[in-house]
């Protein structure tokens, strides 16, 4: 639900800059020990804590970004090639209503992640299962009750992430895209966030799971996997965090120069552009004709408030 727009003040307009993960916190290079690595995840989580727990008010464009990120590596993982702009494209530009396809429902999983209470139900599960393109399994249907033990035990976040990932691979080696999402699930439920943050998926493609000697990948059940986690965790956190720092600018801009906007139903698109990670320039709604979003969305570039995303003449996106 979106959230009604506060009446701009010093504190709202021009918030303090959010937390970023200290550099001594961020891995460079190999991590040689668990223990290292523990210390930097927690270190790193800290900070995003801190982050999560201010409830900015465009902590939903956060996380729809992030979303969005999670699914690009979840497309390459499931050996498809659609990029960031043709995802976005694929959920933003679709006729109500209609399937977005393949990769559109990877997106729509991750979106669903980052818009949603941690805790998981069995009829949801299944939705997301269909989503990730899995055929359902009876095997599956323990992982809710499941997320809830290692939720409330007394395991580190990270190790508890590892484990629903670990799990998950176990039931069904294919369902490997289940268990990251999965895993970001447990993980915000562990700290106890009102909403997970789309993290983990974005990192396993890239350095945490490169296997020590330079050859292969450290997948789930594999010695050090647990380690690599931790390091994905730190690494995720650190980039959830920069990505804030970008968002926060303009975010402190559009609400800043809301009130200076005349156009009816202007509003309306400034909560969804702090809600989401875009919003289509042509947008309609019953306060708002086409052509009425469109002169809106030029004004709000004019003022640095918001930008264009999709780098077209027509069909254009605008976000934070």
């Amino acid at each position: 639900m979106l959230r009604t727009m506060p009446k701009p003040d010093s504190s709202a307009v021009r918030p303090a800059a959010p937390p970023l993960v200290p550099g001594w916190a961020i891995p460079r290079g190999q991590v040689a020990s668990d223990a290292e690595a523990a210390f930097l995840a927690g270190a790193a989580l800290t900070s995003l804590d801190n982050l999560v727990r201010a409830e900015p008010l465009w902590a939903g464009a956060w996380r729809q970004r992030l979303a969005l990120k999670c699914a690009v590596a979840a497309v390459e993982l499931a050996g498809r090639t659609e990029d960031e702009a043709e995802l976005r494209d694929a959920w933003h530009l679709r006729a109500a209503h209609s399937d977005p396809g393949p990769a559109g429902n990877l997106l729509v999983a991750w979106r669903r992640l980052a818009g949603r209470a941690p805790r998981l139900s069995p009829e949801e599960l299944r939705a997301v299962a269909g989503l990730l393109g899995l055929r359902w399994s009876e095997e599956f249907a323990a992982l809710p009750e499941r997320l809830d033990e290692l939720a409330r035990s007394a395991h580190p976040a990270p190790l508890v992430a590892a484990a629903i990932i670990a799990e998950v691979q176990q039931i069904r080696p294919e369902a490997s895209l289940l268990g990251w999402w999965l895993a970001d699930r447990v993980l915000a439920a562990r700290l106890r966030w009102s909403l997970p943050v789309p993290l983990l998926m974005a990192q396993v493609p890239g350095p945490a799971f490169r296997a020590a000697n330079g050859r292969g990948r450290v997948r789930a059940g594999d010695q050090g996997f647990e380690r690599a986690v931790c390091v994905a965790l730190a690494l995720a956190a650190a980039e959830a965090c920069r990505l804030a720092g970008e968002i926060a600018p303009p975010a402190a801009r559009l609400i800043e120069v809301a009130p200076k906007l005349r156009a009816k139903g202007a509003g309306e698109v400034v909560q969804l552009l702090l809600a989401d990670d875009a919003v289509s320039g042509t947008l309609q709604t019953r306060d708002l004709t086409r052509w009425g979003a469109r002169r809106l969305f030029e004004r709000l570039t004019a003022l640095n408030a918001v930008r264009e995303l999709s780098g077209r003449a027509s069909f254009r996106l605008y976000g934070l």
